[in-house]
């Protein structure tokens, strides 16, 4: 060993570095039994669904109709997801005329068993893809029957076409989506992240994204349309997901 190397050594059993080496481990430790005693879990369980998202009864969603079941082939694509719980169909509803620009939803929902953070969100993903983003506004979905109606923040956006793109989807169309962390909905991923962040009592924590695609048609719908076809069939899907999905943190 060199001078130098005996230099180094000798400085790491000086008994100055040997005192700050343990405190360091004492306080981490002693804030690992407080975090314990308090009742308090900073690093979370693994949350399963109660049944798998793919495993969703199809007439649970009646009216609608599920016309397509799309998977993810992409490996770096599924990788970027972050997680391989989700379901990307396309559903029908029938009521509508076959000309409606509403008639047909693509429906895509990611569980995070052990959230971390917050993945990307329509307005990077898009963009991120080429697209041009128009508008976002937050929008509420009213939820319920009649006498017992809530109010469910969202969000909704407009895209426009990849330049040069050359298709028979619409040059623009709108997307919808919400979250759903820890038992309760939230509309943005800022309002998800405090969401999760205040979830520091309980040893599990999850989130859910839904999103709903109008992409199906050549004519785009308009927002007030959009808005509206995604809160019925919004009506429809969120108690699926509430009573056979969604797991109880009680």
């Amino acid at each position: 060993m060199t001078s130098k190397g005996h230099y180094r050594a000798a400085a790491y059993l000086q008994p100055a570095f040997l005192i700050c080496t343990a405190v360091l481990a004492l306080a981490a430790g002693g804030m690992s039994v407080a975090t314990r005693r308090l009742g308090l879990y900073l690093q979370k369980e693994p949350l399963p669904l109660r049944k798998p998202l793919d495993a969703m009864e199809e007439e649970r969603l009646a009216p609608y109709r599920v016309r397509a079941r799309q998977r993810i082939e992409n490996e770096e694509i599924l990788k970027s997801l972050g997680t391989e719980d989700y379901i990307q169909w396309v559903v029908e509803d029938p009521r509508e005329s076959p000309r409606s620009p509403t008639r047909e939803i693509m429906v895509f929902v990611t569980y995070y068993r052990l959230p971390d953070r917050v993945p990307h969100v329509p307005e990077e993903c898009y963009t991120g893809g080429g697209y041009q983003r128009l508008s976002t506004d937050a929008v509420s979905f009213q939820i319920g029957p009649p006498d017992a109606r809530r109010a469910v923040p969202g969000r909704y956006l407009r895209f426009d076409k990849k330049a040069g793109e050359i298709s028979l989807a619409p040059q623009q169309f709108p997307v919808l989506y919400l979250f759903r962390v820890n038992g309760e909905y939230a509309g943005s991923r800022d309002d998800a992240r405090m969401a999760l962040n205040k979830n520091i009592f309980r040893k599990h924590s999850y989130f859910c994204k839904v999103e709903l695609v109008f992409n199906q048609s050549r004519a785009a719908p308009a927002k007030k349309e959009a808005v509206a076809a995604g809160e019925k069939f919004l009506a429809v899907l969120l108690p699926v997901l509430e009573q056979q999905h969604w797991p109880d943190l009680e």
